[in-house]
């Protein structure tokens, strides 16, 4: 991690000479200012800094990338802080698949009106639908997600998704089960240069896992992600790809430790993400927050057929901003619809918003 910092005191003595545009240099200046402690934010909010994961991201791009993933950090990080937008959502989330062959404890899909069959909620993306929407995203975004409410794996499509999408952004990240993660979308992943592969497991321990995951196998699953390490590491050494195990921390879960020991020799990290209560999100009481939600300035999510939705804790689509089907993302992320919801949270009215009054996420 040590050649990260040098390589950032190197861009921002070259800046200048960068072909950038001047609003890409002028959110590099102030990104590598407030790195440096040169320029301190306003109203003594925190500035911004590189986690351990970002380091390791950057370790592995060039020096021409650098300036393209500074830029896209800052805004991820920084505008939902600022309550600020710009043209471009920093993070888009594509659902190939809204379908998933787990029911997970703790996931929208034990919620039977959402997963009923006919219900218009259950389906996957069309290939040429994903065509437009990364045709559209490229050049203005650096992060998209492959995952949202549905395993991704389980679309037909997906191999054929992956292999269009490869290469053109700098943190093109899938989220998966690892179920479905046979010898061919192993190759299908590695020779479009993922950037980050995310293997939700949740447990490192029968009965836990099945408990945790219904319908799940800990044994297939790990099968699976240590046939995609050994294709990794005997016929892609060089790529750049960080895989990650990542668990939802509920009181029931094995440890990060016992995680950490189970899955470290299969895949770069080990994690937990915070737990949410994604499966009854519209039956939470009404709680008393009234801090804005960061992901109203930080990413969209697209789901399988168009509809775009500011978040997916409204796995059911009460907030939906429209549909691609008759508008663009970058006018769907400046519409009135969403500018009204943002301004509904900047003026501590989440209350009055649906599923945001029992959300407890900011």
């Amino acid at each position: 991690m040590q050649d990260v910092l040098p390589r950032i005191k190197k861009l921002d003595r070259g800046l200048e000479e960068i072909n950038l545009t001047s609003y890409q240099k002028k959110i590099l200046k102030i990104a590598i200012g407030e790195i440096f402690g040169r320029i301190k934010p306003l109203d003594n909010a925190s500035p911004f800094g590189l986690h351990s994961f970002n380091m390791a991201e950057i370790q592995k791009l060039s020096d021409a990338e650098l300036p393209r993933f500074l830029f896209y950090r800052y805004r991820y990080e920084m505008f939902p802080q600022r309550l600020q937008i710009d043209e471009f959502p920093p993070c888009l989330q594509i659902e190939p698949a809204s379908i998933c062959n787990y029911r997970c404890l703790f996931c929208y899909q034990i919620d039977e009106e959402f997963t009923k069959k006919n219900n218009g909620m259950m389906g996957m993306m069309p290939l040429d639908l994903f065509k437009r929407v990364i045709d559209e995203a490229q050049g203005k975004c650096e992060a998209v997600t492959l995952a949202s409410r549905g395993e991704p794996l389980i679309c037909p499509d997906f191999g054929p998704m992956i292999k269009y999408a490869g290469g053109k952004f700098l943190a093109l990240k899938l989220n998966t089960n690892a179920w479905f993660l046979n010898e061919k979308l192993c190759y299908a992943i590695l020779e479009a240069g993922v950037n980050t592969v995310v293997f939700s497991a949740d447990a490192a321990s029968e009965p836990t896992y099945s408990r945790l995951r219904v319908n799940g196998n800990l044994e297939k699953v790990y099968a699976n992600i240590k046939k995609f390490r050994d294709i990794r590491e005997k016929y892609f050494p060089h790529s750049k790809v960080i895989t990650r195990v990542s668990g939802v921390k509920v009181p029931s879960a094995d440890s990060l430790e016992d995680m950490g020991k189970f899955w470290g020799e299969l895949v770069d990290q080990v994690a937990f993400v915070n737990y949410n209560p994604w499966e009854n999100s519209y039956k939470q009481e009404v709680n008393e927050i009234t801090t804005p939600c960061s992901d109203l300035w930080r990413r969209m999510f697209v789901w399988w057929d168009g509809t775009v939705n500011p978040c997916d804790v409204d796995f059911k689509s009460t907030l939906s901003i429209g549909n691609l089907k008759s508008d663009s993302l970058s006018g769907l992320w400046k519409s009135s619809k969403y500018t009204s919801l943002r301004e509904s949270h900047q003026e501590k009215k989440r209350s009055q918003c649906e599923p945001c009054a029992r959300c407890a996420f900011v």
